[in-house]
């Protein structure tokens, strides 16, 4: 069996285990309560049986020693007792409560009489023994007493021993499997979100890298352009200079005092041995 639950780490399944494991400590902690209560008042009732246990074996040895005085002085009236009709309809009747002890309800019993007579058992005595029989029914009625409270608490020990397995083996399940399970999941669910917080920086870092390696490759490139742009800019304004300059020598040989030069052709039959004749004209 996994040591955790089979969970996709999230923040909202961090925070559904944080819960549970909150809910689980505090039902940890009342069933803790709950389980020492029920054993401090299971305690109290084994003390409580032992005492009714010893007061019911005193009380019944003086029962029996009453009745046995009552048949020696009135005869024996036992099955005149038994077999009476009025049996269907007894005057003592038991009552059952209920107790609450840490949400464990326990049933307590508890003797109580009912309004009317019983004819046919009033005249027993009257020939003699009566006060004996009188008392007898008073042990009797003690015993009855005495063995009701111990059925009471008895049967409240066992609902409370019951009672009590449960709610330990709900709290050993709680303290060794379902808490440790939680404890363990959240340990992963945060482990893992860590991770992936540290691989999402990581990415963040590589692209911000990435971003500025971009950056600083298009400044340079851009340095480039800007250098070639500055070159080009240094050459045309050279070579404009320069015809600047020529175009500003030739107005000052060609300014509004200056001699014009012409070329004269020379005619293909004259050479440099013939003569000038008067009427040439050399312009």
């Amino acid at each position: 069996m996994s040591n955790r639950e089979a969970v996709f780490p999230t923040r909202m399944a961090l925070t559904l285990y944080k819960g549970k494991q909150v809910g689980a400590q505090k039902g940890y902690d009342l069933l803790k309560k709950k389980s020492d209560a029920l054993t401090v008042r299971l305690r109290s009732l084994l003390k409580e049986i032992k005492a009714t246990k010893e007061l019911v074996a005193r009380e019944m040895q003086g029962a029996t020693f009453s009745i046995s005085e009552a048949v020696w002085a009135a005869g024996d009236f036992r099955k005149k007792v038994v077999d009476a009709p009025q049996r269907e309809r007894s005057l003592i009747r038991v009552r059952i409560k209920k107790d609450n002890v840490a949400g464990v309800k326990l049933p307590v019993f508890s003797l109580y009489r009912i309004q009317g007579t019983d004819n046919e058992l009033d005249t027993l005595g009257i020939t003699g023994g009566g006060r004996q029989i009188t008392k007898s029914r008073e042990k009797f009625t003690q015993l009855l007493e005495g063995l009701i409270k111990l059925g009471s608490l008895q049967t409240s020990f066992i609902t409370l021993d019951e009672a009590i397995k449960v709610t330990n083996r709900r709290v050993n399940a709680l303290d060794n499997v379902v808490i440790p399970k939680i404890i363990n999941t959240v340990s992963y669910i945060t482990s893992e979100l860590d991770e992936i917080e540290k691989e999402e920086f990581f990415r963040l870092k590589k692209v911000l890298k990435v971003k500025a390696r971009k950056i600083q490759e298009e400044e340079e490139e851009e340095k480039i352009r800007l250098a070639e742009m500055l070159e080009e800019e240094a050459k045309t304004g050279g070579n404009s200079k320069h015809h600047t300059t020529s175009s500003t020598n030739s107005n000052i040989h060609n300014g509004p005092g200056a001699v014009p030069t012409t070329t004269t052709a020379v005619p293909k039959a004259m050479t440099s041995s013939d003569p000038f004749d008067d009427n040439d004209i050399v312009v």
